[in-house]
């Protein structure tokens, strides 16, 4: 595609202004062109838009791969594009272009693929953009910061035939597969629940501390984009974003989301469940700073099953000896599991006396984020969808935020499929669309 910086900021006036130089428009912001696809032999030319910290994970292992380049890194924080440059050049023997507005990254014909590492509430627009752009995605979970978000972002990729990648990383690996074949074969029965949890401390945030200046060399005011403006407070700034509303959903959404996913794929879930009810509250750590929930238990109806979560920030042990896992419960055995391990616990049998299973011997994972990674890479080259698609992004996103609406509003949910939305439940309806803080606009399809 061709685009000129002039076109860019001005694109038949739709662009608008704001003091800081902010802008925004509603979709589309091109004419879209779509960018020549990447051929079997060629190097793939990537960009980065958020390079602290599972971004530059991400990056890391693309640079892993043969024919892989880096030529651009954006962030709005000049100490990490500096360091993450650095890092870059090190990597690949050639320093990167570095951008603090990432839309100029997105101008750069060359790029051929993005991967937003961005905080939850920058993940939409970048999105949305690089899609008009013809760029292809690998996008960090949760998908987006809102269920209205996460729609857009569908829409977006099917509109404009991206490929995408969300970085639900365990659908690619063995070891979570393994389970999920495991119990698609019936070995432990029918299916009746499944429990999941995540106990971490940094769920309570940091300890509070006043708010002071913008630190030298951030963009303060890009950094907080469509969000509402608010002073600068490192307790909401790197690393601790995510537990405050404007910015992320706590454990919930963050840890919520992968294990959540894996519950869903046990029975290859492709709907919203019939209704959410929650519990929970922040009932601990008042020294410490944060606004998403530090204790909660949310459970999912489904048709034949159940779904649980459940979480107790700033306590890092949980059921069976893990901080986080699932535990699949059937008739004949429950399978509990981690990133770690996967164990089998049959259930034993008083009439015949007998376990209603046989063991299994105690399987070790690996990480997965290469593979998940490889897999990106190769799609963008065959055309295929991904492990990870962004209609299971959604779902999975949709999950967790629901969770959280629910004890939000203290109520049960019950999603409307047909209006998109929860019926008559005004509180938790005015939670599925954010309001975008001018002049950035939500974009529309």
């Amino acid at each position: 595609m061709s685009i000129t910086r002039r076109k860019f900021l001005n694109s038949n006036g739709r662009l608008l202004l704001g003091a800081s130089t902010a802008l925004l428009v509603p979709v589309p912001l091109f004419s879209f062109h779509p960018q020549k696809k990447v051929s079997a032999n060629e190097k793939i030319r990537i960009g980065l838009i958020g390079a602290k910290n599972m971004g530059f994970g991400n990056l890391e292992n693309a640079l892993k791969q043969p024919g892989v380049e880096c030529i651009g890194l954006c962030d709005v924080d000049e100490t990490i594009l500096a360091q993450r440059s650095a890092d870059v050049e090190k990597i690949q023997g050639k320093a990167p272009i570095k951008y603090k507005d990432f839309r100029k990254l997105l101008e750069n014909k060359d790029i051929d693929a993005v991967i937003i590492g961005t905080p939850d509430h920058w993940h939409c627009l970048p999105f949305v953009y690089a899609c008009e752009m013809g760029k292809d995605i690998y996008v960090e979970k949760p998908l987006a910061n809102s269920i209205a978000e996460c729609d857009i972002m569908v829409q977006a990729t099917r509109k404009y035939n991206r490929v995408v990648q969300v970085g639900q990383q365990q659908r690619s690996g063995n070891h979570f597969k393994s389970a999920i074949d495991f119990i698609k074969a019936g070995k432990i029965g029918q299916l009746r629940k499944v429990n999941s949890w995540g106990n971490f401390n940094y769920g309570i945030g940091r300890i509070k501390v006043p708010d002071t200046q913008v630190p030298a060399g951030v963009d303060f005011e890009q950094w907080l984009g469509p969000a509402p403006m608010r002073s600068f407070n490192a307790g909401r700034f790197h690393g601790s974003w995510r537990m405050f509303w404007d910015y992320g959903g706590g454990l919930m959404t963050d840890w919520g989301v992968h294990l959540l996913d894996m519950a869903l794929w046990a029975k290859d879930i492709t709907t919203c469940p019939l209704s959410v009810s929650a519990a929970g509250g922040n009932f601990s750590f008042p020294t410490h700073d944060h606004e998403t929930f530090d204790t909660m238990d949310v459970t999912y109806q489904l048709k034949d099953f159940t779904i649980n979560w459940q979480h107790t920030a700033g306590v890092q042990q949980g059921p069976y000896g893990r901080a986080y896992g699932l535990a699949f419960v059937g008739n004949d055995a429950t399978l509990v599991i981690n990133r770690d391990t996967w164990e089998l616990f049959p259930v034993y049998d008083d009439e015949n006396k007998k376990f209603k299973a046989a063991s299994v011997e105690k399987r070790t994972g690996v990480d997965s984020h290469e593979d998940h990674m490889k897999d990106f890479l190769a799609c963008i080259k065959s055309g295929k969808e991904p492990a990870c698609t962004i209609e299971n992004g959604r779902l999975v996103a949709l999950y967790a935020h629901m969770g959280n609406i629910a004890l939000r509003t203290q109520s049960r949910l019950v999603w409307n499929e047909a209006s998109n939305n929860f019926g008559d439940n005004a509180a938790a309806n005015a939670l599925i669309t954010p309001v975008y803080r001018k002049p950035w606009v939500l974009p529309k399809l």
